[in-house]
């Protein structure tokens, strides 16, 4: 009997370890299944500004194979209240991670996908250029050599990042179009972009809406 009992307190630790192991293997899996589930893109001014108030919380779309940040209607609305924001000129952002075959960045992140269009779902690679720092999409071929990643997100509020770290910035290019850049040498995009308003900006995931056809319930 106290044998019994010494053993069974001596397998206690195991027992226990083992259960914590499979519960934070499952609370892992729970919190990386985002990963794969299709979102979109709304970027988020870093400081507020005479023009922050024109694309801060604007959807990320894609058109003609480089990534913009949609206006808002109303630019005499303050920042603080619901802005009205003008349909997509292009293809909201409409991705997720997928890991890519010529890299293996390990725990620094994955490559990163979009569809490109309503149509017959087509996936692109979105990568930054590495001669002109633009946030760009295209197929393998379109892609070469420039920075395919890796991307990755914040743990809480699920920001996007690039190469580790947060590094978007929105270039005024026309009175209404901003496009997206990384600044890969975190100098503003010197020599880059000359005589354009440029806007630190923060990408957050957010998650679609939910269709009946979803809902994986078929009716009776």
């Amino acid at each position: 009997m106290v044998l019994g009992l010494l053993t069974a307190i001596a397998a206690c630790p195991a027992i226990i370890g083992t259960t914590e192991a499979v519960r934070s293997g499952q609370n892992k899996n729970a919190k990386e299944k985002h990963r794969g589930q299709k979102t979109n893109l709304i970027a988020s001014c870093v400081k507020t500004s005479s023009q922050s108030a024109q694309i801060n919380g604007g959807m990320v779309v894609l058109k003609n194979h480089k990534l913009y940040i949609q206006i808002a209607q109303d630019l005499d609305v303050p920042l603080e209240d619901d802005l009205e924001f003008e349909e997509p000129a292009g293809h909201p952002f409409t991705g997720y991670y997928l890991p890519h075959p010529q890299h293996n960045w390990g725990w620094q992140g994955e490559g990163l996908v979009s569809t490109i269009g309503p149509g017959p779902p087509q996936l692109n690679w979105i990568y930054v250029d590495k001669d002109t720092n633009e946030v760009k999409y295209g197929n393998k071929i379109e892609v070469g050599d420039h920075v395919v990643g890796p991307w990755n997100c914040t743990k809480i509020d699920r920001r996007v990042t690039f190469e580790g770290w947060e590094g978007f910035l929105a270039v005024k290019e026309k009175p209404d179009t901003w496009a997206l850049y990384f600044d890969r040498e975190d100098d503003g995009l010197k020599g880059k972009v000359s005589k354009r308003r440029v806007l630190e900006v923060e990408l957050t995931r957010k998650e679609m809406k939910k269709g009946k056809e979803d809902a994986g319930v078929k009716g009776a």
